[in-house]
């Protein structure tokens, strides 16, 4: 008896080892899958037209069901600006809810204003910086011109917050502010990137003051509808 129980546990082992070292090796290799496609998404280059023809169909498609419902809201403004612009509806989604969570009327300490926070000087003397449409036009005009002009997201983003000059210098350099916008940012738009249905990014942004953003918007959407 002492010799089969002493055999037994060697024999288990030769036969559990295989399958073991099977499944093993399929999680090694699903997260390194999955952290290739964080990467790619983190760096990617500037899509191209055919890449952002699906994006651009139109309204059957429309945003990421991780935007808060604020972001929601704008859907429909956000896909027909999205094509005027020949940008990511996504993108345009991640850039509003960092920068307004869809207040119309947020404005910053450094004087920026509305949906996609505009500094003043974008606008001319009898111009209202508040309303959706010029905001939008203003905001993602910008866009448009730091993609371009960095060719990644990352870059685009940090020239979006702190100006194309900040956003070529080495990124140690940068601004506190301009680094947690890219924080936020790069990340909320690679979950819509990869297709999840919710963003621990986009939850983390709320929790560290972005949910006063959105209260605001919440009342505004609530209590007038869209100027």
């Amino acid at each position: 008896m002492q010799a089969v129980s002493s055999s037994s546990p060697g024999r288990l082992r030769r036969y559990l080892l295989p399958p073991i070292s099977v499944i093993l090796m399929g999680s090694i290799l699903a997260l390194l899958l999955s952290q290739l496609q964080v990467d790619q998404a983190l760096t990617a280059p500037l899509p191209t037209e055919r890449a952002l023809s699906k994006a651009l169909e139109g309204k059957d498609e429309g945003i990421s069901v991780i935007f808060t419902p604020e972001i929601q809201y704008w859907e429909e403004e956000i896909l027909v600006w999205s094509k005027e612009h020949q940008l990511d509806p996504n993108l345009v989604a991640t850039v509003m809810q960092i920068e307004s969570c869809g207040y119309s009327r947020a404005k910053s300490v450094a004087g920026a204003m509305g949906l996609f926070q505009v500094m003043p000087s974008h606008f001319k003397k009898k111009e209202n910086p508040y309303e959706p449409d010029l905001n939008a036009a203003k905001g993602l005009k910008w866009l448009k011109q730091t993609l371009e002009a960095t060719g990644t997201t990352r870059l685009a983003l940090a020239g979006y917050n702190g100006g194309l000059t900040r956003a070529r210098k080495p990124e140690e350099q940068w601004p506190r502010e301009t680094k947690k916008y890219v924080y936020w940012g790069l990340r909320i738009y690679q979950d819509t990137r990869v297709d999840k249905d919710h963003s621990n990014r986009l939850n983390e942004w709320l929790n560290a003051g972005g949910d006063r953003l959105c209260r605001q918007a919440a009342a505004e959407q609530n209590g007038g509808g869209k100027k």
